[in-house]
């Protein structure tokens, strides 16, 4: 067993600024969530934790560790507004240098680290589908320790923060009303994805404050039913339909209700919503990629657009783009690999990260644009291939105008093409508007100082055509004007995640995986665990790469390339003991490693999937 570290931080939530020790948690469970505000994967941890932490509340604490990967995320504001985003409602640590994500030796997010109510580690859990593991663990432990006096229940220490009354709440897409449409949303201009507050609202363009219109109840939830009745849960993109395919669909508008893992659909005469796509529980690695929508599992779907019959949908929570067919009413994958990362080709071959906006191009019908955040790019999909105008990688960002090429975005999620064939971005952790010029290949800044800008949309005012900007962390929408663009030389960024010295030539990877209490490895349909293994630049490794059973791989790294990242996947299969009335589970989870080389680095690479340390 190991002690756990102390926690580090500028800056504590959900404790009324009290800054607490790993002494204050003696006698509990203690559960740290080491995440990062821009991590889709942590958003999916998020909803796994929220029933556990309700069956143990009178005996687990689970404390977010907030250590970021962008520059943006270590402001305590911006994790403010996360926290309110996704309604956390434990204690959240801001770690902004760092240093306890290095105390405890987490390698990616997101991370779980059980601690015991003596101090000490007792297992480590990295990326999804762990709830069912530590849920069997507390079960099996938590009599253990009550049994010897060591466990104390009792009321946890997180405090509440007054709740808000603004009609908004992290509002994050938004999209203009056809006229045609507009008598049924009570002349609604704009359309707002009020994603915080779990419903869709009305705005006119002389009114951002007061909706002419809700859609849903206002509680996260996924029931079908009327606008009063029906329910969301953080929903972002929205398309409306033309009268031809509204017909055939039987709605007006498309709703991607991303924590849900749904496609939702409304239609505006009867004042309806219902669902045509997803199941509601999360895609997984080895779950169906093509089939009835209904019966097919997705997962975090953030944005939406249409596309020759089909709805394309940017699935920011496994890194490829979806398509559904709107005659036949089925799934399959339109680009994509699952692998994280800028790699451009053909369309199946292509890796994405956490694609968050996509918009057809009316100046080239059929070429899509795509908002790629976790890569701070802008992409396009045209030909059969996807291309990257803007954007270096997963760990390279900054506000950088200029040539495309050189030009650098920061975890952008909104893209707007104008009349003109200019795209307008929205750079939001750079909490800017950015102009691409698709004719100079040229990017420009035309709007700075905003508060998380999360979309944009082009609305007719009384004075002209305007920018209507949603603001997310600011839980408004904004009107601009729109500007020439202006030059910035901001700084070119990279993620402080500190890299892995590493020794030259040879390494070993070594994932552990074990199964949790009261299950066993599931080998019913093959092997249970599966490992991928790529780098970036390609080159680095010059043996190794690619797909096997086992957990444990040697690989040669290249002695001409110093530094880089090792791109590793792995997946591991438990099911129940007992076979009558098996559950079994996936668990899954990518790192993207930076490593350098050097004389005193590791040769064994060690990670942890799920298992338990000391043992």
């Amino acid at each position: 067993m190991t002690r756990a570290p102390e926690l580090i931080g500028d800056t504590w939530f959900g404790t009324e600024n009290r800054a607490i020790s790993i002494t204050d948690f003696k006698g509990r469970f203690l559960l740290l969530d080491f995440w990062t505000l821009c991590c889709v994967n942590c958003h999916h941890v998020l909803a796994e934790l929220r029933p556990i932490e309700e069956k143990f509340k009178d005996v687990l604490t689970v404390v977010g560790v907030h250590s970021p990967k962008f520059e943006h995320e270590k402001l305590p504001e911006s994790v403010a507004a996360a926290i309110d985003r996704h309604e956390i409602h434990h204690p959240v640590l801001n770690d902004p240098n760092m240093t306890t994500w290095q105390a405890y030796g987490v390698r990616a997010w997101p991370t779980l680290v059980l601690v015991d109510p003596t101090g000490e580690i007792t297992a480590t859990f990295s990326g999804e589908g762990h709830a069912h593991a530590i849920e069997a663990l507390l079960d099996k432990l938590v009599p253990e320790f009550e049994a010897t006096g060591e466990l104390t229940r009792g009321a946890g220490i997180y405090k509440a923060p007054a709740p808000s009354s603004l009609a908004l709440k992290q509002p994050g897409k938004i999209v203009a009303v056809p006229a045609n449409y507009q008598q049924f949303l009570g002349g609604a201009e704009l359309l707002v994805s009020n994603s915080g507050a779990h419903n869709l609202v009305g705005l006119t363009a002389a009114n951002l404050t007061k909706p002419t219109i809700t859609i849903g109840q206002g509680l996260r939830g996924s029931d079908d039913g009327s606008f009063e009745s029906a329910s969301f849960a953080e929903p972002y993109g929205a398309v409306f339909l033309d009268s031809q395919l509204a017909s055939q669909v039987g709605a007006h508008l498309l709703v991607a209700d991303t924590a849900n893992h749904l496609i939702r659909a409304i239609n505006l005469e009867t004042k309806t919503v219902f669902t045509i796509a997803g199941t509601g529980e999360q895609w997984m690695q080895a779950d169906a990629t093509s089939g009835p929508a209904l019966e097919v599992n997705i997962s975090t779907p953030w944005d939406i657009e249409l596309l020759d019959g089909y709805l394309l949908i940017a699935m920011a929570g496994e890194h490829r783009i979806w398509k559904y067919d709107l005659q036949n009413k089925t799934l399959g994958i339109f680009a994509g690999t699952t692998n994280e990362g800028l790699v451009d080709g053909d369309l199946a071959q292509a890796w994405f990260a956490q694609p968050s906006a996509l918009v057809q191009s009316k100046i080239n019908p059929g070429k899509i644009w795509i908002i790629d955040a976790e890569t701070s790019a802008l992409r396009a999909a045209e030909g059969g291939k996807i291309s990257s105008q803007i954007g270096k990688g997963l760990f390279d960002f900054g506000h950088v105008d200029g040539p495309a090429g050189q030009a650098l975005l920061q975890h952008p999620l909104g893209v707007l093409e104008l009349p003109d064939g200019n795209l307008l971005i929205a750079d939001t952790y750079n909490r800017a508007i950015r102009k691409y010029s698709p004719a100079t290949n040229q990017v420009t800044t035309i709007a700075r100082d905003l508060s998380e800008p999360s979309d944009l949309e082009l609305v007719e005012t009384a004075t002209g055509p305007k920018l209507a900007i949603v603001e997310t962390a600011a839980n408004r929408i904004t009107l601009l004007a729109i500007e020439p663009g202006a030059l910035v030389q901001g700084a070119a960024m990279r993620t402080t995640r500190p890299a892995l010295d590493v020794l030259a030539g040879n390494l070993t990877i070594d994932v552990t995986f074990s199964a949790p209490p009261g299950q066993k490895l599931d080998d019913r349909y093959g092997p249970s665990t599966f490992l991928v293994v790529s780098s970036t630049p390609k080159e680095l490794l010059l043996e190794g790469a690619g797909n096997s059973t086992e957990l444990s791989r040697p690989v040669v790294l290249n002695p001409a390339i110093t530094e880089g990242v090792l791109h590793i996947a792995a997946k591991g299969a438990s099911c129940d003991e007992s076979e009558l009335g098996a559950q079994c589970h996936i668990h899954q989870q990518d790192w993207g490693i930076p490593i350098k080389v050097s004389a005193t680095g590791l040769s064994v690479l060690e990670l942890v999937l799920s298992g338990s340390k000391g043992q």
